[in-house]
Formats: structure tokens, C-alpha cells, sequence
């Protein structure tokens, strides 16, 4: 998918195209969106931040189709969970004013997932990968993947103590599957967890040290009742934090 534009030259029209500026979002459910899920149901509250842009942003839906984002963006993708706001719009809309042509958001995150579930050569791994080259398939180029994934892996300290080397893996096995040796990587030290090695996942989050590898910090966002979900608020800061974070570093 590109956008194409008319402009005139020496009085002839002369027509370039703008790629789409591809965004993966991945991980489990703080990236999938649980703001404004209480008790299974989304209270339907879309903040400014988080407005539909159908003239600039897009998202691939389940089928492979481009259409308007808007939230819950994962709706058709974590479909055995209710969905609601997540930092995908946020960041979206704070990011394309700095950005040339249309954003296609690439929604691929599964709530409850541990690390190791995202193993290439596992659905979730593959799915993505699809996904991914699916969206860039149009002529779009990918510009960076944006992962909010580890709560889960806090309930097992093995599973924390192993968290690095399965995150190295995980960007290791991504850029070379997608032939993106430098893709831009923004990924979310976690806020919280579902156990006790919280900790341990995040001092391993923010240890990773690879090129063109980014880490932003999500201790002290406002949590909902449950202790574990960013609230609406929480996750359009976090959506602002990421679009800082790529403009800073990538864009």
C-alpha cells in the first residue's frame, strides 16, 4: 500500500508514492489494550489522543485488509479476550505529524502470553511473521517493531531468569526473517507482573543491549484494579513515551 500524489514539473504532472510506514505491535495484553475493560466489557471511551484518522493512519485487520484504525485495535487478533484501549493510537497519532504518508499500524499481540510462546517456529511467532510481510507486501516499509510483552514471565523465575536471552532471540530471529538487519526495536519494561519475579523481567529488559534497540519504562503508570492492566490514561502516556522514544532515536 502506498500513497500516491500529483505534482507538476517543467508544467508536466509527474506522480510519486509515499510508502506506508509499517508498525508492528506485539507482546500479550498491555499492548493489546485492557484500558476501559472492566468485568469483560469496554466502556467505549476513546480519549482525543487515541481518534481515528481514516486519511493517515491504518491498521491490518484479520483478514490481511487495510482499514481505519481505530480502537480496540486488537479486537479481531486477541480474540479470546475483551479489548479496549491500548498505546498503539496514541502513539500513531503522536507520531504522524513527523511522518511522510500513511501509518499501518500491524496489530499482532495475544493477551497471556510468556516469552517462549513467541518461539520461531510457534503459531504466535509465525503469525506475525505473516502478518508483517503481509503488510509490507503493498510496497510498505517497516519501520519498527513496538513489543510490550514480560508480565506473565514474572509468575516462573525460571522463565525470568531466561527472559534476556529469549528476548535477544525473539530480535535476532525477527530481523533476520523479515531481512531487516537494523529494524528499529521499541520494547516496554513492564509495570507490573502476574508473580513474583516482576523484577528480575525488568532488569532484564533493561539490560538488552543491541543495536538500534530501544527500552522505555513503564514503572509508575497508573494501574487499574487488577494490579496488572494499564488504565486508559496509562496507556495514551505510554503511547506518547513511544512516539518520543522512535522520534528521538529513528525518526
Amino acid at each position: 500500500m502506498g500513497i500516491s500524489t500529483s505534482s507538476q514539473n517543467n508544467g508536466q504532472p509527474t506522480t510519486t508514492t509515499t510508502k506506508t510506514q509499517i508498525f508492528i505491535l506485539s507482546g500479550q495484553s498491555n499492548m493489546s489494550g485492557r484500558g476501559g475493560v472492566k468485568n469483560n466489557h469496554w466502556d467505549g471511551v476513546v480519549p482525543n489522543d487515541c481518534k481515528p484518522d481514516p486519511s493517515t493512519i491504518h491498521r491490518l485487520n484479520a483478514n490481511l485488509i487495510w482499514e481505519t484504525a481505530k480502537d480496540p485495535l486488537h479486537a479481531d487478533i486477541d480474540t479470546t479476550k475483551t479489548c479496549g484501549v491500548g498505546p498503539g493510537m496514541p502513539f500513531a497519532n503522536a507520531v504522524k505529524d513527523y511522518i511522510a504518508g500513511v501509518i499501518g499500524l500491524v496489530p499482532c499481540a495475544i493477551g497471556g502470553t510468556a516469552i517462549k510462546k513467541w518461539a520461531k517456529g510457534g503459531k504466535l511467532y509465525e503469525d506475525m511473521l505473516r502478518r508483517s510481510k503481509s503488510a509490507a507486501s503493498g510496497g510498505g516499509e517497516i519501520k519498527a517493531m513496538i513489543w510490550y510483552q514480560g508480565e506473565t514471565d514474572a509468575s516462573s523465575k525460571h522463565d525470568a531468569e531466561a527472559y534476556k536471552s529469549n528476548m535477544e532471540n525473539l530480535i535476532h530471529n525477527v530481523r533476520s526473517d523479515l531481512g531487516l538487519p537494523s529494524l528499529p526495536i521499541i520494547h516496554v519494561a513492564i509495570a507490573s507482573g502476574e508473580g513474583k519475579y516482576t523484577e528480575v523481567v525488568r532488569e532484564a529488559q533493561k539490560s538488552i543491549n543491541l543495536a538500534n534497540v530501544v527500552c522505555v519504562d513503564a514503572k509508575g503508570l497508573e494501574l487499574k484494579d487488577d494490579h496488572l492492566h494499564l488504565t486508559t490514561e496509562a496507556q495514551v502516556q505510554l503511547g506518547h513515551m513511544l512516539a518520543d522514544a522512535y522520534l528521538a532515536n529513528f525518526g
